[in-house]
């Protein structure tokens, strides 16, 4: 199916066109993004009434810094639920681009695209994203459609010997002329919709497409609108991280992590699903890059209701225990990840709500400087994992100590500060999550129970 509004398009296009070539755009991520996103929740089926009322939620935490609005895979299909892609009824634009459903996104009719839901989000003080997966569409192809702006038309970008393994609706894009012209065009149309934030899918790994991600990352500088690029799947490489880092601000560092604690995999090439225990030892060898503008990124956080219909699995309340769900959350928060919820908003229960609505742990999240996991660890403390990060608080810098126990027995922990690396003398300690008041204290002493957690803020008396 294609969209007849090509008057309208046209004038989206030029008016993005006015803007200088190579404008460069400020950093869109200077702090770790944080948000919602509909994957967890929907899978491929959300329409605009259900998106307006999830973002409606957000706004209300808004000030917490959850800010963005993320519509996941599928938006462009008139039949999400179909048993095959053929069956899912692309609907594409007159220059070979995907484009929302009206049946499902009324206020895309008469070739509005997102724009005027990018600009109800904005009114709410939030940004918008979407999420695409690389490549061209077949059916584009297949129809050789003009390219917008340019001479070339749909064969000339496509590399009809590459699709994604998971998702085999789009064709590669040639590392080429043409085939920047198409991602030109593409961001074009998003930066005249008012997207702040993109999700490309099928280009970090399996298979890594260095070519396709300069050619996004390029669309978006001549765009001169400050987006978030998103890398997806994990797990990303670190042999890869130079170039990531220097055309994105997130990539996955994970194959995609669902409610689980553990999964288990027939084979060690197995990605899917990931549980909360292996983000463990994936972040803590990404710490090193995470700094301003580049946030490796553990995945979202399927925590609360995921209903009604989720990217995988069943509709269901999180499988991860409460312990579990403050245990991600914790590790997310001072390992500086990306904070992307995956709940359903519309039917938070009271503990989510006050999961998510922490402001001291949300605010270590995106001020904190120098997170890295503690190794080796004095041998009493053999098991437990142990993350420390320095914050600047109002006059003075103080530490962050978050505290895990990844065994299935529960553990005792005793150390004093100067075991963890603290200088000799005297310090005052206070129970993050239980926003306790700061008491002096020279060691610390605690039970986690299995899968738990604790953090704590330290600063000298």
């Amino acid at each position: 199916m294609r969209s007849s509004s090509r008057g309208l398009l046209l004038s989206m296009v030029a008016m993005t066109a006015l803007l200088p070539a190579g404008a460069r755009a400020a950093n869109p991520a200077a702090t770790p993004p944080m948000g919602w996103n509909s994957w967890d929740a929907y899978g491929l089926t959300i329409d605009e009434r259900e998106f307006r009322a999830n973002a409606g939620v957000l706004a209300g935490i808004a000030s917490l810094g959850w800010r963005y609005a993320v519509i996941d895979e599928g938006w462009y299909m008139g039949n999400p639920l179909g048993d095959r892609l053929e069956t899912r009824d692309y609907l594409l634009d007159d220059f070979g681009r995907t484009v929302p459903v009206p049946k499902r996104f009324p206020s895309a009719a008469g070739g509005a695209g997102f724009k005027h839901l990018a600009d109800w989000v904005h009114t709410l003080g939030l940004k918008f994203g979407i999420h695409i997966v690389r490549g061209i569409p077949k059916q584009a192809v297949y129809h050789n459609l003009p390219i917008a702006g340019s001479s070339y038309h749909a064969g000339d970008a496509a590399d009809t010997s590459d699709t994604c393994g998971w998702d085999d609706g789009n064709f590669g894009v040639r590392d080429s002329a043409a085939g920047q012209a198409y991602y030109d065009s593409l961001l074009a149309l998003y930066a005249a919709w008012g997207v702040d934030f993109l999700k490309v899918d099928c280009i970090a790994d399996h298979p890594y497409k260095p070519a396709e991600i300069r050619q996004i990352a390029t669309a978006i500088a001549r765009t001169g609108r400050p987006i978030v690029l998103s890398l997806s799947p994990g797990p990303a490489q670190l042999a890869n991280v130079a170039q990531m880092a220097s055309q994105a601000q997130m990539w996955r560092i994970s194959d995609d992590v669902w409610d689980g604690w553990n999964f288990s995999h027939e084979s060690p090439e197995q990605t899917f699903p990931n549980g909360v225990a292996a983000a463990f030892d994936t972040l803590a060898k990404w710490s090193a890059y995470a700094k301003p503008g580049n946030w490796p990124d553990a995945d979202m956080l399927p925590i609360g209701e995921l209903s009604p219909h989720p990217g995988w699995g069943d509709s269901r309340q999180s499988r991860l225990s409460a312990e579990e769900q403050r245990t991600q959350l914790t590790l997310w928060a001072i390992a500086r990840s990306p904070l992307i919820l995956g709940a359903n908003l519309t039917r938070l229960d009271a503990a989510t709500r006050a999961l998510i609505s922490h402001r001291a742990v949300l605010e270590l999240n995106q001020k904190a400087t120098a997170s890295h996991e503690i190794t080796p660890l004095p041998p009493a403390l053999a098991g437990l994992r142990i993350w420390t990060a320095e914050v600047a608080g109002n006059t003075r810098l103080w530490r962050c100590f978050a505290f895990f126990n990844p065994g299935d027995k529960p553990a005792t922990l005793r150390a004093t500060w100067q075991e963890l690396g603290l200088a000799n003398g005297s310090y005052r300690s206070a129970d993050l999550w239980a926003e306790s008041p700061a008491q002096p204290i020279d060691h610390l002493e605690l039970t986690l129970p299995p899968h738990g957690s604790a953090i704590y803020r330290v600063e000298a008396r």
